[in-house]
């Protein structure tokens, strides 16, 4: 099974990973209306391990509408859970494996990219720090936007709000929630470099030229990446 049966609602690794009924039955080997009526069924058991997300999406354009499709979301213990309500078929069996596999996976990467943001953010305040603290860079409020420009610039290849673009997120929205662990990670090792090269006395524009010569740490994608749900 090399599908994903595993989802985010978005790009934010703050996100709760899901499955969803469709996908539950679609694996399984059962019907979508079985599934549903299993987890109407059993609903009060599942919103013992947390709310039962419902969307509901609109008819297709070009169909001769109808009412909106109901979407079940359903976390790992309520995926799990109801799984053990099912007819235990081989089919099932390797579905349940498939889908413990790819929640354990897409935990560990969005807690892979909670860590590197948290010591981030260490990084982040070392290199306001160091610009506050310099003599050779003005304390104009520019100066801190022009470093940032820099910094996403150098190490991803796009400035904040092209990313913010490429990734579908609102303006106010804090970019480092959005980014994976490879351009995490990025985006750490030039800060440092930064916080480095403003405390040996550089100012802006020979740091610049000196990470210019270096090139983009890690070319970021256009593409959204894979933990975002299609």
């Amino acid at each position: 099974m090399k599908s994903n049966v595993v989802f985010t609602e978005s790009l934010n690794l703050y996100d709760e990973p899901f499955t969803t009924a469709e996908t539950i039955a679609e694996h399984s080997g059962n019907d979508l209306r079985t599934i549903t009526n299993r987890i109407n069924q059993y609903k009060k058991d599942l919103e013992e391990f947390g709310v039962l997300h419902v969307n509901r999406a609109k008819p297709m354009k070009g169909s001769k509408g109808g009412r909106p499709k109901k979407i079940y979301q359903l976390n790992e213990e309520q995926a799990t859970l109801l799984i053990t309500y099912l007819d235990n078929t081989p089919q099932v069996r390797k579905f349940k494996k498939e889908l413990v596999r790819q929640f354990y996976a897409m935990k560990t990467e969005l807690l892979q990219r909670q860590l590197i943001r948290i010591s981030g953010k260490v990084g982040r305040r070392e290199m306001t720090d160091a610009i506050k603290e310099s003599s050779a860079i003005g304390e104009e409020w520019y100066v801190y936007s022009n470093f940032t420009k820099l910094l996403y610039k150098t190490a991803l290849g796009f400035n904040v709000s092209k990313l913010r673009e490429v990734r579908g997120v609102d303006k106010k929205a804090i970019p480092l929630d959005f980014l994976n662990k490879n351009e995490l990670d990025a985006l750490n090792k030039r800060q440092n470099q930064i916080t480095t090269l403003i405390d040996l006395g550089m100012d802006y524009q020979m740091i610049k030229d000196v990470l210019s010569n270096q090139g983009i740490v890690y070319q970021t994608t256009l593409k959204i990446p894979e933990e975002k749900r299609s």
